[in-house]
């Protein structure tokens, strides 16, 4: 029996998460969040931190295309439909300016801080993905 290793990426991945988010608050002093930092870049409140919100974004693009050949292929299961990609990330987007913040800041550092309103946050979000996959499968068809 062969056991699949797929969990593997994603326990690595949390723990690069984690770290980087323990490192920015650190040397930061701040609670991480990439919306927020995406969002205090385009709209110019960045401040004097600017470059190194910038760095880190980079960094987040940057990494995965590095480490493709440490694997082989890895199955995604994301739909070939632009129309439904697009729209996904622009429903992503929206909630995370309803919910004032994005999977890191309330998933990775809300929950570990205890914060009511990560954890609160947190648990919307994924209900709320799991209705709308399950509407985009199993009523929609789009996936």
């Amino acid at each position: 029996m062969v056991v699949p290793m797929d969990w593997v990426w994603g326990l690595v991945g949390g723990l690069m998460i984690g770290a980087a988010a323990g490192v920015y608050l650190l040397v930061n002093g701040r609670i991480l969040g990439a919306s927020g930092i995406i969002g205090g870049l385009a709209d110019g409140t960045a401040g004097p931190t600017g470059r190194e919100k910038l760095a880190f974004l980079l960094g987040l693009v940057a990494v995965p295309p590095l480490l493709v050949p440490l694997y082989a292929s890895v199955s995604t299961n994301v739909t070939a439909s632009p129309v439904v990609l697009i729209l996904a990330g622009l429903l992503v987007g929206v909630g995370t300016r309803l919910a004032n913040g994005c999977t890191s800041g309330h998933g990775v550092c809300g929950i570990s801080r205890f914060a009511p309103r990560g954890i609160v946050s947190t648990l919307i979000y994924l209900a709320a993905g799991a209705v709308t996959m399950a509407v985009a499968r199993h009523v929609l068809g789009v996936i």
